[in-house]
């Protein structure tokens, strides 16, 4: 069932959305080389915390910590570590979730780390591209699934391939609501696109193939061919005015 939210709801959203953005910037800040991705961790988790937050991400399911960090190609899920440093040339990319007053708010980015290579920051720019070109077609009146297609034949268009095994998701009081938000399929399909609809949209781009594989910690997500992958998000809102990107920095 989708949860159609009220305008006071969306309000509450653009609080937990703003915190995510925040706390995103800083962590562009503290990406380079040498960093470990606990480090990262403990970095989003008590910036956090000290604006009276709950970090959305530790505990659900049993994911053990507060920021999701994958490296060139990982695609989404992994796990910070200790023993994993970043290194010069990576492509790193960086989920994250909070929780403020019942609400939740979710983004990704993926950055370098210093110097990268012309294919690595293509991905990335293609990447992100296609997320604003799906968030362009969520407006009141249209498919769900024209969301979808925008994303998959931009990125097509670049011979790069789109995640379908994992897709963007519906948001409110719950991490994940309905709909889902697949970021492949033929436009005009799915349901109506309404005010209050608030939505998860992340296109996992990857420069092979679209197959992926779950690593044994049964949360780091490679693509099954090992190319490059990269990932943007942001939770947006239907509104009488149009689309409001509540995670936009």
């Amino acid at each position: 069932m989708i949860i159609l939210k009220t305008s006071q709801e969306i309000e509450k959203m653009r609080v937990s959305g703003r915190l995510v953005a925040e706390v995103l910037q800083e962590l562009k800040e503290a990406v380079q080389a040498g960093v470990t991705t606990e480090e990262l961790d403990r970095f989003a988790e008590s910036r956090i915390i000290a604006k009276k937050a709950i970090p959305a991400f530790k505990g659900y399911r049993g994911y053990p910590k507060s920021l999701c960090v994958s490296i060139n190609e990982e695609v989404v899920h992994g796990i910070p570590s200790r023993q994993r440093r970043l290194k010069e040339g990576d492509i790193v990319s960086l989920d994250l979730g909070v929780k403020v007053e019942g609400y939740y708010g979710d983004a990704a980015i993926t950055l370098p780390v210093g110097g990268i290579s012309q294919g690595a920051r293509r991905l990335m720019e293609v990447t992100e591209r296609a997320l604003y070109m799906g968030i362009e077609q969520a407006h009141e009146g249209g498919h769900l699934s024209d969301i979808s297609h925008a994303i998959q034949s931009y990125v097509e268009s670049f011979g790069f391939s789109v995640v379908r095994a994992f897709v963007g998701h519906g948001i409110g009081t719950s991490l994940h609501e309905d709909p889902q938000v697949p970021n492949f399929g033929s436009p005009g399909r799915g349901p109506k696109l309404r005010e209050g609809m608030v939505l998860a949209i992340e296109p996992m781009v990857n420069v092979g193939g679209y197959e992926v594989e779950i690593q044994e910690d049964n949360w780091t997500v490679l693509t099954a061919d090992r190319s490059l992958s990269a990932h943007f998000e942001h939770t947006i809102a239907i509104t009488r005015k149009g689309v409001e990107i509540l995670t936009a920095h």
